[in-house]
């Protein structure tokens, strides 16, 4: 148990120098902040989820201690308590009946595809947490948002909180900040949901190749999701239409579990060009277009909620038959 709580407290600070460098203001910061959850998610695979939870508490209390108390509720919410919780799921296993060939697995790990709709949930809680450092309710919450990102882009707004952008005078610096008080809550989701799936997949791949994670590299291109998910999904899609907070929250839900869905497109993706000639010219493609453009990984959330509804991988691997047999 020493060993787990030195190792955690060594990834703690690590976590919490990383954290803190968002406040230099630098460009290669914002880099650094959103790698913070990493040494935390390597010590819990590697070593133990008591050495990521130890971390976060370690690196919650000196970024308190440092900055103030409201930094241990925000390292806490997006740091530590992800990291902890990801490490802990991924190292979770249940044993399972043994096959008559002696083949068989004696254990049952925790799915890749759940750990990602958990990063995404995560990832949607540290932005609703972020919306309530604003404001409890919409009006408050847009009001703060403007202000803030008013004094960002040191602009000076004069106008009353709910002007619609129609009227006169308004200027496109203003315009701008009206975009952004909508489209930075949607946008921090999908952000925050894929470093969430980066970081612990940067751990993952640190942790075996050290030689200390337990459990098998998972079969990332056969990943799924529960199919009540899409359900979730939709009901989120539809609420965000409604007006106040409960549009708002809902709209974050919408966007993380979205890119969840875009990542399952993105391994359904993987799965269906196998055997292709063409494969690295495929996968290469559609991954410089999605970094380059952006749009494009719309697509792939439609891909992946296809396969959710239809099994779009079982249909082709039926299609194309059996593999050949080695010689």
């Amino acid at each position: 148990m020493m060993q787990f709580a030195l190792i955690g407290l060594g990834a703690g600070a690590a976590a919490a120098l990383l954290f803190a460098s968002v406040t230099s203001g630098s460009l290669l910061s914002v880099l650094l902040f959103y790698l913070a959850p990493l040494p935390m998610l390597i010590a819990g695979l590697g070593w133990s989820h008591w050495s990521a939870l130890i971390g976060g508490m370690a690196g919650a209390l000196a970024m308190a201690a440092l900055f103030g108390p409201m930094f241990f509720v925000a390292f806490l919410a997006s740091a530590g308590l992800p990291a902890w919780w990801l490490s802990y799921l991924a190292m979770l296993a249940r044993p399972v009946a043994a096959g008559g060939t002696g083949v068989t697995p004696t254990l049952e790990w925790y799915p890749p595809g759940r750990l990602a709709m958990w990063a995404a949930l995560l990832a949607v809680l540290t932005v609703v947490f972020a919306i309530s450092n604003f404001g409890i309710d919409a009006e408050s919450y847009r009001a703060g948002m403007r202000q803030a990102l008013a004094q960002v882009l040191q602009v000076e707004t004069g106008e009353p909180a709910g002007a619609p952008l129609s009227l006169p005078g308004i200027s496109n610096a203003q315009r701008l900040i009206e975009f952004l008080v909508s489209a930075l809550p949607l946008a921090g989701a999908v952000l925050a949901t894929i470093t969430n799936v980066l970081n612990l997949w940067l751990a993952g791949r640190v942790v075996k190749f050290s030689g200390r994670l337990t459990r098998p590299w998972p079969e990332l291109a056969q990943m799924s999701f529960p199919k009540p998910l899409a359900l979730v999904l939709a009901g989120a899609a539809i609420a965000s239409f409604f007006g106040g907070m409960l549009g708002i929250l809902a709209g974050v839900l919408m966007a993380g579990l979205l890119m969840a869905y875009g990542i399952l497109g993105f391994a359904v993706l993987h799965a269906i060009t196998q055997g292709m000639n063409a494969r690295g010219l495929v996968l290469g493609g559609v991954y410089a277009a999605v970094l380059v453009l952006g749009w494009p990984v719309l697509a792939l959330c439609l891909l992946g909620l296809i396969e959710t509804a239809i099994d779009l991988r079982a249909r082709i691997a039926r299609t194309r038959g059996p593999p050949p047999a080695r010689t």
